[in-house]
């Protein structure tokens, strides 16, 4: 083999260990405990199915989540209020495994049909939750709006830390009203991004009141070309209001915000770069066999 060909030999290789060789951390390193939660209402062999699912085996720690269990967690044993879903069974069941600080909140959900990943992201963090990696499912369709609940008892769990009924109550209720616009508008992902950017434009302002937080909810509206009318304005003020007062440590918020806007910019770029990755091994492919066959 000519001298040319081996220099673009080594090159090749360099590049395509660049390609695939680990940057720091693995974001699937486990650091932290791992609960599962399953919904009260699924079969035995649903059940079976969905740790199979997960990829967990039988002795992992599991919690049964009923319909009524979601009622008491989230408004207390004496309230009769129904949670904020448009499931009458208990079918949601999640997984969630703590990670290393700094990894953020990562969620995959299947099978759910009005509450997007980053829906689910925005309301954990809400809650509190951080660092955690989060895998959301059904074994048929569901709103997916329960689920939540899970999560955060499952993240109780996992960290021995409680969230408090403030940060529960507005978490569910901010999902809520998301998953409304975004049926609304027609576009879920668009109303997820709306709800970050008025949380990340309320962790830097801290508004001192709710005529503050209506005029960042209208700013961001317009910013997105969102039409929202006066009960919905009113709706998401009160909801990201509620938000504001909580007791939250804002400078951890605003990295794990960071974190998640960061991992739904490479998400949205992943499209693209899967098309320049398959041209590159393509031609990486074509390389080598003409190097082989030449010798």
């Amino acid at each position: 083999m000519s001298m040319k060909k081996w220099s673009l030999f080594a090159l090749i290789g360099i590049l395509l260990f660049a390609a695939v060789a680990p940057q720091g951390a693995s974001a699937d390193a486990v650091s932290g405990e791992t609960v599962v939660t399953l919904g009260a209402d699924l079969t035995p062999d649903q059940r079976e199915s969905i740790l199979q699912e997960m990829n967990v085996d039988s002795n992992v720690e599991t919690i049964n989540v009923s319909i009524a269990d979601i009622r008491e967690y989230l408004h207390g044993k004496k309230s009769g209020n129904a949670p904020a879903s448009g499931d009458n069974k208990a079918y949601s069941s999640a997984r969630i495994t703590l990670t290393e600080s700094g990894n953020g909140i990562q969620v995959q959900a299947t099978n759910v049909t009005r509450v997007t990943e980053q829906m689910y992201a925005n309301a954990l963090l809400t809650a509190g939750v951080k660092d955690a990696q989060v895998y959301v499912t059904s074994p048929k369709p569901v709103t997916g709006t329960a689920a939540l609940t899970g999560i955060m008892m499952a993240f109780e769990k996992a960290s021995d830390q409680s969230i408090s009924q403030e940060q529960r109550e507005v978490a569910n209720e901010e999902m809520a009203r998301t998953s409304e616009l975004g049926q609304k508008i027609g576009d879920q992902e668009k109303a997820a991004d709306f709800m970050t950017q008025v949380k990340d434009e309320i962790a830097k302002k801290q508004p001192e009141n709710k005529e503050e937080v209506r005029e960042i909810v209208i700013n961001v509206a317009g910013d997105l070309n969102i039409n929202l009318n006066n009960q919905d304005t009113q709706n998401i003020t009160n909801v990201m209001y509620k938000f504001s007062q909580l007791n939250i440590d804002w400078g951890s918020f605003g990295d794990q915000l960071n974190r998640l806007k960061e991992d739904l910019n490479k998400a949205f770029d992943t499209e693209q770069a899967q098309g320049f990755f398959d041209k590159f091994f393509a031609w990486l492919s074509d390389f080598f066999s003409s190097i082989f066959s030449t010798n």
